[in-house]
């Protein structure tokens, strides 16, 4: 039966159900809206609501940037045509004319702006302003032309400038809002003082002392006035002119110091007060004006003393200026005029000390740059002829000035920097050879006694774990910012005696416990004492306390701060020894360098090398210890080819003597097990030099290989050389083995191949023993393959059949052994083998037969074969993938 309403009924049945599901969602919209504003309250209190007005179509310029340009604009073309109007049309018109003009219209645009700033025009009054400024220099210019062309230029250019500046600094200060008029008048005032003293002849001294005058002027501008544009003006000719007249100066302390120095101390006296008002210019003004003091003492300085004592005079200068760091300190002097005068002296010490170097450098390389030969008695000359001998005590002060100071840093600098005193002191003054070694190595033993005994040069320095003693400022910092316990420092009280408190009630010194919550644990208090009614969570930064949360907790007002990752801090004992040794290695090269010039000298310096490099492979710790016996093995090693020297061996007998050091390594490194790797890395590569000796004569080369052959057989008795060790000593017999067979002339390439190819097979025999899922190939290929291919090679250049016989055999051998045992190696290397010396023994048959046939029988054979091979194609697919996957499970 059909239950189907009629059309109509339907109709009217959808219409209701659309009806009511747009009643309900309207009833879940409202809904909606309100719960949104019940969330958002406390935002949208927080936050002003304005009327949301249509955005309007954006615009190319704003109004402000669009009149800015109208009134720049017609300000330039006025004044392009008040200048054209006093340059050009000025004669054209009598004197009262011209006077009514410039009076006229100089007024009129001087007076606009106090109309225009009265109806708000800004902008306006401040192009009017600008014009009225210049028509006034141009009233100057007009009244120099017409009334005073008789005056001197420069002197009028100063006088006008100065009633400039002080008729327009007037003019500002009756117009505060124009922004334009007081720096104007600052910049006119740059001029007066040294265009007067141009004009009244003055010289380079006068300007600078004019200049300065100005800098000190613009300087209490820059302190003492509130305007920014005025004061950055200020600023900017200060530095300017102020410039102008340091370098000035700089230049008349070499020229004329008692000129300069004046001027200089001026200076630095106007920097330091800068310094000391400004405290974030402090470093800067202080770097400058501790260079100047150092400019003008050492001028004088240097005036009163020989031209060699100059730059001891300056690092005295510069010494004295850097110790203000801790001398200022207890002066209350502050911290950024102390860093400015410590830096400025620490340069000049730093540039003194470069003026130093270059005998350091010749102490330390001259003897390297070799220009005599090797044991032939001349000594090779001084790189430095005439240096002057104050470089010596120029270092000498310096490190004493470092060796006060009780820091890590300045006990380093001090070591390098009497190490470069003692490397200098041949060079500057010129000692004599013998002198000159014994100082040398007296060098190399003191600093190398220093890197194994470093604690005398560590008293009175501060610990890495210790706490350094504070300065007073960071005591007095300390003191406010935190109480004896160490833990944050309370605020301060109101003024009823209440603790203060933060914007959301928090008191400074923690956060406090609600003193509600609603059911979720929040407080029912809203930010800033405001209720919420329990809806409105606190602000962001404000965040509520968590009932029951301890101190510093997540979740509260503020977290304490976090202590922070202490950095491992290198003890001082091991920055200085490591210091002292790498002056020691340049003093132990040095000295070595420079006994080449004397036979004896040379086992001498050798000796004592050895023995000192040898104590500090001893007594030493760390990598100081492993670079020392290294150092000791080199310098055995040249005791030993400086002995062959002296025999007179030929090459091939020192690099058999050269052996000695190998041999003796590997019985070091057997007993000293810190520096064994090391010490038998260095034996080795002397072991590399004695081959390249040998190397002219095979049997000696072939002898040298054996005898290393042997020490590395005997360092393979150690258990954790042995691995490396074995197979060193396999291959050093078996070159040596083949250097022989060269040597008596064998050219049998089984000869040479058998030694190297049974021990192998016998190592992957063994192999395969202990791991019978090991490779074939990796077990026998390469034994076989030794032997083999090289064989294979020669038979197919041999005219004898003995050879191809005797390596078919071989081959097939091989080959069923691989089917035997199912070893995949040894199936394809020896089938190989056996087919392509089979082609090589019938060639010369094939090619008779070939020949013998009729010319068509080969391509009608071929053609019979690709026929056969195409019948049976898929089949011979099958045998070729059956042949694979057998030859796949072999190993």
């Amino acid at each position: 039966m059909d239950n189907s309403l009629p059309p109509a009924d339907e109709l009217v049945l959808v219409d209701r159900e659309l009806a009511q599901l747009e009643a309900r969602r309207t009833q879940l919209l409202a809904r909606r809206a309100w719960l949104v504003q019940v969330l958002y309250r406390p935002a949208r209190a927080a936050t002003p609501q304005w009327p949301v007005t249509p955005a309007a179509p954006a615009a190319d310029s704003t109004p402000r940037s669009a009149q800015n340009v109208l009134l720049t604009l017609g300000g330039t073309l006025l004044t392009i045509a008040a200048v054209a109007f006093t340059l050009v049309s000025w004669g054209s018109m009598g004197i009262g004319g011209r006077a009514a003009v410039l009076c006229a219209v100089t007024g009129a645009a001087l007076s606009a702006p106090v109309v225009l700033l009265r109806r708000g025009l800004v902008s306006t009054g401040e192009s009017v302003a600008v014009l009225g400024l210049v028509l006034t220099v141009l009233d100057a210019y007009a009244l120099h032309r017409v009334a005073l062309s008789d005056t001197d230029g420069l002197g009028y250019a100063a006088v006008a400038s100065a009633v400039l500046a002080g008729a327009w600094a007037a003019y500002g200060s009756a117009l505060p809002r124009l922004r334009v008029p007081l720096p104007a008048g600052v910049v006119a005032a740059q001029l007066p003082l040294p265009l007067g003293v141009l004009a009244a002849g003055g010289g380079a001294t006068a300007f600078a002392w004019a200049a300065l005058v100005t800098a000190a002027a613009d300087g209490a501008v820059v302190l003492w006035t509130r305007p920014l544009p005025v004061r950055i003006t200020a600023g900017a000719g200060a530095a300017l002119l102020g410039g102008w007249a340091l370098l000035t100066g700089g230049w008349l302390s070499v020229s004329s110091p008692w000129s300069g120095a004046p001027l200089l101390l001026a200076g630095a006296a106007v920097c330091l007060y800068a310094a000391w008002r400004t405290p974030g210019w402090a470093v800067a003004a202080s770097v400058v004006a501790g260079l100047a003091v150092v400019a003008a003492v050492g001028g004088l300085l240097r005036s009163a003393v020989p031209g060699d004592w100059a730059v001891p005079g300056y690092v005295l200068c510069g010494l004295a200026l850097a110790s203000v760091w801790r001398a200022g300190a207890g002066a209350r002097l502050p911290r950024g005029v102390r860093t400015g005068l410590a830096g400025a002296g620490a340069a000049t010490v730093a540039l003194g000390l470069l003026w130093a170097l270059p005998p350091v450098v010749g102490g330390a390389l001259g003897p390297l740059a070799r220009t005599t030969e090797v044991w032939s008695g001349e000594h090779t000359g001084p790189a430095l002829v005439a240096y002057p001998a104050t470089a010596a005590l120029v270092l000498a002060v310096v490190a004493a000035a470092l060796a006060s100071v009780p820091r890590l840093w300045a006990r380093c600098g001090a070591l390098a920097l009497v190490w470069a005193l003692l490397t200098a002191l041949p060079v500057a003054p010129g000692l004599p050879y013998a002198a000159t070694l014994a100082l040398q190595l007296l060098t190399t033993a003191a600093a190398l006694w220093i890197a194994v005994r470093p604690a005398p040069l560590t008293r009175g320095l501060p610990r890495p774990g210790a706490t350094p003693a504070a300065s007073p400022d960071a005591r007095t910092t300390t003191d406010r910012t935190t109480d004896p316990t160490n833990r944050p420092a309370t605020a301060a009280t109101g003024p009823s005696g209440t603790p203060a408190t933060g914007p959301s009630g928090v008191s400074a010194t923690g956060p406090a416990e609600p003193p509600a919550s609603g059911p979720a644990g929040q407080s029912a208090s809203g930010p800033a004492g405001q209720s919420a009614g329990g809806s409105v969570p606190p602000p962001p930064s404000a965040p509520p306390r968590v009932p029951g949360a301890g101190f510093g907790a997540p979740g509260t007002g503020w977290m304490p701060p976090r202590p922070r990752p202490q950095t491992s801090a290198a003890e001082p004992g091991t920055v200085l020894g490591w210091v002292a040794y790498a002056g020691g290695l340049v003093s132990a090269a040095g000295a070595v360098a420079l006994a080449l010039d004397v036979r004896g000298a040379t086992f001498l310096v050798l000796g004592a090398v050895l023995g000192l490099l040898t104590g500090v492979a001893v007594l030493g710790t760390g990598a100081r210890r492993a670079v020392s016996a290294c150092g000791a093995v080199l310098a055995a090693a040249g005791l030993v080819f400086a002995g062959a020297a002296a025999a007179g061996l030929e090459a091939h007998w020192t690099g058999l003597a050269l052996l000695l050091v190998p041999a003796a390594t590997a019985a070091v490194g057997a007993t000293a097990r810190p520096v064994a790797l090391p010490v038998e890395i260095t034996g080795a590569a002397v072991g590399l030099s004695a081959l390249g000796l040998a190397a002219s004569r095979p049997a000696f080369l072939a002898l040298v290989l054996a005898l290393g052959g042997v020490i590395a057989a005997a360092t393979a008795v150690r258990p954790e050389r042995r691995r490396f060790a074995s197979w060193t000593a396999a291959g050093l017999f078996l070159l040596a083995a083949w250097v022989r067979l060269g040597a008596w002339g064998v050219t049998t390439p089984e000869a040479y191949t058998l030694p190297v190819t049974v021990p192998a097979l016998v190592v992957g025999f063994l192999r395969r023993r202990r791991d019978p899922e090991a490779s074939s190939w990796t077990a026998y290929g390469p034994g076989l393959a030794v032997t083999l291919l090289p064989s294979l090679g020669a038979a197919w250049t041999d005219p004898e059949w003995v050879r191809p016989l005797v390596l078919g055999v071989a081959a097939l051998v091989v080959t069923l052994l691989g089917a035997r045992f199912r070893l995949q190696a040894l199936l394809l290397l020896g089938g190989t083998v056996l087919a392509l010396d089979g082609l090589h023994e019938l060639a010369p048959y094939v090619v008779q037969v070939v020949g013998a046939l009729p010319r068509w029988l080969p391509p009608a054979l071929a053609g019979l074969l690709l026929l056969a091979v195409g019948a049976t194609y898929e089949q011979r697919l099958r045998d070729a993938r059956r042949l694979r996957e057998r030859l796949a499970r072999m190993r």
